[in-house]
């Protein structure tokens, strides 16, 4: 019953318990706790009642057998991936260029660097090449009516790559503006669209970055996170500020 308390029943803490469970099946009142690990520290209850039984040989030899599959397949990939880093040695550079964007990790790296390759020249624009990933918003529109905005389907295998970084991205402390960025685009359009919009501006970096060599520069962002010391406003808008502050506005008319 452990699989109805954890999400991840082959996670670290699930592993270490189904492991001594197996080594020592007899022992029911053993001290799982420092097996536990953050949230599962919480939920010792109801794990308590999911391990409260007996194994059966049967079970035991399947489970077993699960766990010796997870490794060979933990194996393998780790064989794959040894594989693709030693071909993309010669591409070093492009790599560490799209790897310094906060969010990408060195196999996403990898993978969006076999995706969009590291000649930025065969796309048009950045926009050409959001729209080539499917991150662009669609044109739908018909006798001046908006009809849909969503993005298309292009970009089956780049898109759900670039949301999984661009999810990291806003969780990275030490750079804030993607997380500010996606807060207030969220406000007003909810998750989806703002993750979206972060994946959007992550390539569009990627396409700059790559066009000229340089690395990610942080520095850079500083400036769009400073607010300005004054806003232009229309006339209608600098009438209602001095109303609000107490003024009384009286428009005199143009002389003829």
């Amino acid at each position: 019953m452990l699989s109805s308390v954890v999400s991840d029943t082959f996670g670290k803490s699930s592993s270490a318990i189904l492991s001594h469970l197996l080594k020592h099946p007899n022992d029911k009142d053993f001290d799982f706790l420092p097996l536990l690990h953050g949230s599962m520290l919480k939920k010792q209850a109801d794990i308590a009642l999911a391990i409260d039984g007996t194994i059966s040989e049967v079970q035991a030899s399947k489970i077993t057998l699960c766990l010796s599959h997870m490794d060979d397949i933990k194996s393998y990939i780790a064989q794959i991936e040894a594989t693709a880093i030693q071909l993309s040695a010669s591409y070093s550079g492009a790599l560490k260029i799209i790897e310094s964007v906060p969010g990408i990790s060195q196999y996403s790296a990898l993978a969006i660097f076999s995706e969009i390759g590291a000649d930025m020249s065969v796309f048009h624009s950045d926009k050409h090449l959001c729209s080539w990933a499917g991150l662009a918003p669609s044109n739908d529109q018909s006798a001046g009516k908006k009809k849909s905005v969503r993005i298309s389907r292009a970009g089956v295998y780049i898109k759900p790559l670039l949301v999984q970084c661009a999810n990291a991205a806003i969780k990275d402390k030490e750079f804030p503006h993607y997380r500010n960025r996606y807060e207030a685009i969220k406000h007003r359009r909810g998750h989806k669209r703002a993750i979206i919009a972060i994946a959007r501006m992550m390539l569009t970096a990627l396409y700059h970055m790559l066009s000229t060599g340089e690395l990610f520069n942080p520095t850079l962002y500083e400036k769009s996170q400073r607010k300005p010391g004054f806003v232009a406003s229309s006339e209608e808008h600098a009438v209602k500020l001095l109303q609000r502050l107490g003024y009384s506005v009286v428009k005199i008319p143009e002389s003829a």
